[in-house]
């Protein structure tokens, strides 16, 4: 084999490196609306930290795609798609829970992008990305604390003895008391809870700067969904006597100033009802109580359905950026 030539990216890597640049756009233009409104002097930083990594991120993306002569996305630009001159709507807490989000879907996404690719570079890129990514976790968990502003999953007895389930009940309970929560179960319901909660605070925000009609009212019916399942995810919690996290309703301003472009504000809203679609699955694969994954499966079913209002209500406007396609072979065929 020749050393010296350069493998060509496969789909996978294209695809991966496409999902960094569109996420490190748009979020290059909330993390600077965020540092020119931001007070708090601990909190800088890591807003300052978080945009640095953004830039480097798309700027080492551009240059591999160019080298492969495919186009780079266009994405998002802060001249185009944020006013800096807006009022604040979000506040530093509410931020530093953004990024600390952010942070954590980062690990998991990197995480898959590693495993998929297999050039070094993309390995390297990625590797780097995920290491980054871990630094950012840290500082914003560390700093969430020191406020008193993390919060903490439920506590456990210790374990003292090891036991074995002995009864189907411990899936199939449909008519009688249900057992308790076991941890894993808790563990999803609990994170399911504040990612609806931080979802419930970012399209509160984006419903009140939102231009057109129809995208306000996308953003409110998603602010009702996620409240739905807040509320029911604490319900599940709350039948094993465990605590339910509180929201972050009262982050937000009371702005109604253009803010952000409609667009870019689309993109976020659909990446975390994406999101939400995997999570419900992880949480449907990790719950044995057979309650539980008929809970999730229509969930799931119902913000899939949601998700694809959004993808339609993004075509319509022309702001859903066509990834790069497999060649259609009969369509090619039929041309000659």
């Amino acid at each position: 084999m020749d050393q010296g030539k350069q493998i060509r990216l496969s789909s996978a890597e294209v695809s991966q490196l496409r999902i960094q640049y569109m996420n490190d756009s748009g979020s290059i233009c909330m993390l600077t609306y965020f540092l020119e409104k931001a007070e708090d002097a601990e909190i800088k930083p890591i807003i300052a930290l978080a945009l640095k990594l953004a830039q480097s991120h798309i700027q080492k993306i551009a240059d591999i795609l160019s080298e492969e002569k495919t186009k780079v996305p266009h994405g998002f630009k802060v001249e185009e798609d944020v006013d800096l001159n807006a009022p604040r709507l979000f506040s530093d807490s509410y931020v530093l829970r953004f990024i600390h989000s952010m942070a954590q879907i980062g690990l998991n996404g990197y995480s898959v992008s590693l495993s998929l690719s297999v050039r070094a570079d993309i390995i390297n890129h990625f590797t780097e990305s995920l290491n980054e990514t871990m630094e950012l976790y840290r500082m914003s968990t560390e700093l969430l604390l020191s406020k008193g502003l993390y919060v903490r999953s439920p506590y456990f007895p210790n374990l003292e003895k090891i036991e074995y389930v002995s009864k189907q009940g411990f899936l199939w309970d449909v008519f009688g008391q249900k057992r308790p929560l076991q941890v894993l179960e808790v563990t999803n319901l609990y994170s399911n809870v504040q990612r609806n909660a931080l979802g419930v605070a970012t399209l509160t925000g984006f419903a009140q700067v939102a231009k057109e009609k129809d995208v306000r009212q996308f953003f409110q019916r998603g602010i009702e969904i996620a409240k739905k399942h807040v509320k029911i995810f604490g319900g599940k919690l709350e039948e094993s006597n465990l605590p339910v996290p509180m929201t972050w309703a009262s982050e937000i301003s009371t702005s109604t100033t253009y803010t952000f472009s409609d667009k870019l504000m689309m993109f976020f809203a659909s990446a975390l009802i994406a999101l939400s679609v995997g999570y419900y699955g992880t949480g449907i694969a990790q719950s044995p109580r057979v309650d539980l994954g008929v809970m999730y499966n229509r969930l799931s079913l119902e913000i899939q359905l949601f998700a694809e209002d959004g993808a339609n209500l993004m075509i319509k406007n022309k702001w859903l950026e066509q990834p790069p396609m497999a060649p259609d072979r009969l369509d090619l065929q039929e041309e000659k």
